[in-house]
């Protein structure tokens, strides 16, 4: 596929840059290409390439010519260039491709307008995990997962890819054990005794939306190649009624029964159809029940289309425009209809963004997709009655149904046509369930077929229409255990249960008491900041926050000459001392997102983004990686999230700004508040942003758009000292917030998505706070409730006096998360942890 002479060999026989009698071009010619220095620019000091590699990058449906650079501590992945036979580097106006497959040389310049070429610079140290893939039903891929979440999937040639991977192990050895093998693919039998992710979900110890997202990883569904996106199944068949029932079985989908078979008139149109067909020559056999896929590029393109970068793709894919407004995706319901009982070419299934992301319902960017034939302009999607027209109540209510004792009790036989034993073979036969013999990655035998005609109508198709994802059993897949049943002795943990509507800490509000639990070390002075961690709490008093994930080391601020310093926990021996935030006023407060990262702000209204040098875990140095400008005025609170990689910073000015902590920019700028801010805090779970200004707390979605706003304090006079979020079930995406007023009083607020609310009782009008956001431009979005869930009068020190509640964080387990490839920091949320084949504790 991709040519060259000697394609990752040693380059100490080569030279980087070639002279200019070595190339086959002329010198006028070569003088041109000085796009070459984008590299040179890129590259950390005194770096040496020691490899080489000619790669195709994959960015959703775009392809990309490129290559692959191995550094001393750093790769270089450098799109828009091209390696010669002579292992020398252009970029692709200036040198002819490498790509040596017509088909896969099509994708990379298919549609695509002369882009200027780019390279990025990747520690190895941040590589999480590589694992090999295939592209178009070849094996001939590794995707590289980042510790920040992001990933890359790059196409090599057949012998490179195991050539670029023993690379990637030699130069981070903690890599061999973390690639996919033969062995690892065994998720029946753990090594070492651990429990495998198959136990762990048997036992209900994770989601089935966990253990669906691990399944789609080790068969190579990946959010990098929209061709093998990710599948999720169709779990509801009740999209009319006004309530759901989870009690009902005719709520849901035939789980055990593949979209072209949910009726029996279906089921029988497609063993007809399969009966009548007869087999081709040739040892491709045509015969098959489905001729359309389950999950395609444009299928994903279709249900995310009203997002970027996915609307540009739609429109990419389906020729330059939208489809007409008829056949695209305007109607759940429909959508439903038309895979399961009206359409003998549609057997669709759903993306996991059915089931957390809720954003791409609406047409929050105003797409003219034109009008329906009756007339009726094409817009947001066309919720079930029981979601009230609120995408947030669908998503909710869409979970639940996933993570439903139904769904639970039944998702093994979906598994099983999916990922399992009636996937193809007499199983799939009897079962309804195969696909054109050329979706099958282990009959198509790409390798043999000389015929470069043949091949390329084989790879379209494939293109077109979809792949079947790796097998991953060949026997049932077990199922999961039952509600209630006890586990090894111990009963099943109240988190797991799959129905529960009401979020745990709401339960014992009523009988709330001092916890016998004491404090490690009794901090000097008011509480700054808390951590609770499986040895007991930790608590430091204002101006230090503790450093994760071992937190038994503080960064200290607040010092009369501006410096700070790194203290251990429960000493008052300082490890170092660093003057180098003088420069930057006085500090008001500090994040601590990473063991390396500290942010931190003050008077100077400048967001310092710093990096902590460590030798031997040891802290020897502190250094500015970025100042983020913005604030006009001190900034007052800071938040950050590893799970978006974002931190969010208030100012006196009334702003709000979302910082992007990977490229260290600015993503937006929440509108102007009513009061200086007091406090801020991010959802880990769901990316939602809570800000606090005087007595008033608005709720955002991570994109920036307005959620809701109430007045948690019991008059305007007083004013909301901190707040945070508290993690409650794992699946369940509504909120559980936590508020500490001037009057000495902690407040649980939960989330309700529903129709528009009342006033609540104590809170601020919502027609005031609402006039005001209309009054900067601000649509409010879909009107989630914040009920008061409880309060205790104190700041839980067992004091009767009335004082500002302390910033108290409250516990959760921690969460990752997968970025979906949404341009402009539309982000999505999800675990990261089932793609990459790691699962929390």
């Amino acid at each position: 596929m991709l040519k060259g002479a000697k394609t990752g060999v040693d380059s100490n026989q080569l030279t980087f840059f070639p002279a200019l009698h070595e190339s086959c071009h002329s010198e006028d010619f070569l003088e041109v290409c000085t796009e070459r220095q984008i590299i040179l620019q890129e590259f950390a000091g005194q770096e040496k390439v020691s490899f080489k590699f000619s790669v195709v990058v994959i960015q959703g449906h775009l392809a990309v010519e490129g290559v692959l650079l191995f550094g001393k501590k750093h790769l270089y992945i450098c799109s828009h260039f091209v390696l010669s036979q002579l292992e020398e580097i252009y970029c692709t106006r200036h040198c002819l491709s490498s790509i040596s497959d017509q088909f896969i040389f099509s994708l990379c310049h298919k549609d695509q307008a002369i882009e200027d070429p780019a390279c990025s610079r990747y520690l190895y140290a941040d590589i999480k995990e590589i694992h090999p893939r295939r592209f178009l039903l070849q094996e001939i891929a590794l995707e590289i997962f980042f510790r920040n979440g992001y990933s890359k999937f790059l196409v090599f040639h057949n012998s490179d890819r195991n050539k670029a991977f023993k690379r990637f192990c030699s130069v981070q050895p903690g890599l061999k054990a973390k690639g996919i093998t033969e062995d690892s693919l065994n998720i029946r039998r753990g090594a070492g005794g651990e429990k495998t992710m198959l136990q762990k979900w048997q036992r209900r110890e994770i989601s089935n939306f966990d253990y669906l997202m691990y399944l789609n990883m080790l068969a190579g569904r990946t959010y990098s190649d929209y061709m093998q996106y990710p599948v999720f199944p169709w779990v509801l068949a009740d999209y009319h009624s006004q309530t759901l029932n989870f009690a009902n079985h005719k709520t849901f989908r035939d789980l055990s029964k593949p979209m072209g078979a949910q009726t029996a008139e279906r089921r029988r149109k497609f063993i007809q159809r399969y009966k009548e067909v007869e087999k081709s020559e040739g040892d491709l056999s045509a015969q098959c029940h489905y001729c359309t896929h389950y999950s395609s590029a444009i299928i994903v393109a279709s249900y995310l289309v009203r997002m970027e970068p996915f609307t540009q793709t739609f429109c990419s894919l389906q020729g330059g425009s939208f489809d007409v407004a008829d056949r695209m995706f305007h109607s759940v319901k429909s959508t439903w209809d038309s895979a399961s009982t009206e359409n003998m070419s549609d057997v669709r299934e759903l993306i996991p963004e059915f089931f957390y992301l809720p954003e791409f319902l609406s047409n929050c960017n105003q797409f003219e997709f034109g009008s329906m034939q009756d007339g009726t302009m094409l817009g947001d999607v066309q919720l079930p009655p029981w979601a009230e027209g609120n995408p947030h109540r669908f998503i909710t209510l869409h979970r639940q149904a996933l993570e439903s004792d139904y769904v639970s009790a039944h998702l093994h036989h979906w598994i099983d046509l999916i990922f399992g034993h009636k996937q193809h073979g007499p199983a799939a036969v009897e079962a309804t369930n195969t696909f054109h013999p050329y979706f099958y990655g282990d009959k198509g035998h790409l390798s043999s077929i000389n015929d470069p005609l043949i091949k390329s109508t084989i790879l379209g198709f494939v293109s077109n229409f979809g792949q079947v994802p790796r097998q991953l059993f060949t026997k049932p897949h077990p199922s999961r255990s039952t509600l209630g049943k006890l586990t090894l002795g111990k009963e099943t943990s109240s988190l797991s249960h799959p129905t529960r509507l009401g979020p745990p800490p709401l339960s014992s509000l009523q009988t709330l008491k001092l916890s016998p639990a004491v404090i490690k070390e009794t901090p000097k002075g008011a509480i700054g900041h808390i951590v609770y961690t499986e040895k007991g709490v930790l608590a430091v008093e204002k101006n230090k926050v503790l450093i994760p994930p071992l937190w038994n080391k503080t960064f200290c601020w607040g010092f009369d000459d501006f410096t700070c310093c790194i203290a251990s926990y429960g000493s008052d021996k300082n490890l170092i001392t660093f003057e180098v935030m003088a420069y930057w006023g006085n500090c008001l407060c500090a994040v601590c997102p990473t063991p390396t990262t500290v942010v931190t702000s003050g008077t100077s209204s400048v967001v310092c983004v710093w990096e902590l040098s460590m030798v031997k875990d040891k802290v020897r140095g502190l250094s500015l990686r970025q100042p983020l400008y913005g604030h006009t005025q001190p900034v007052t609170c800071l938040a950050a999230s590893m799970t978006y990689s974002i931190v969010v910073s208030g100012s006196n000015d009334r702003t709000c700004i979302l910082w992007d902590m990977d490229q260290l920019t600015c993503i937006t700028q929440l509108p102007a508040h009513e009061a200086a801010l007091s406090a801020v805090a991010i959802n880990d779970l769901t990316g939602e942003i809570a800000s606090c200004a005087g007595s008033v707390m608005y709720l955002w979605t991570i994109n920036g758009q307005p959620l809701t706003s109430l007045c948690p304090a019991s008059s305007l006079q007083e004013q909301i000292s901190c707040c945070c979020f508290a993690e409650v079930l794992d699946w369940d995406v509504r909120s559980l917030l936590v508020t500490g007023g001037s009057d000495g009083v902690v407040r649980l607020w939960k989330m309700e998505h529903g129709k528009r609310p009342s006033q609540d009782a104590g809170s601020r009008s919502q027609e005031d706070i609402t006039d005001g956001l209309k009054s900067k431009g601000i649509s409010p979005g879909f009107w989630p409730a914040m009920r008061r869930a409880g309060s205790t009068a104190g700041p839980w020190t067992g004091r009767k006096e009335c004082q500002p509640a302390p910033a108290i964080p409250l516990p959760g387990r921690s969460l990752w998360m997968e970025n979906n490839p949404l341009n402009g920091h539309n982000f999505g949320f999800g675990h990261p942890s089932a793609m990459t084949g790691t699962i929390y504790k």
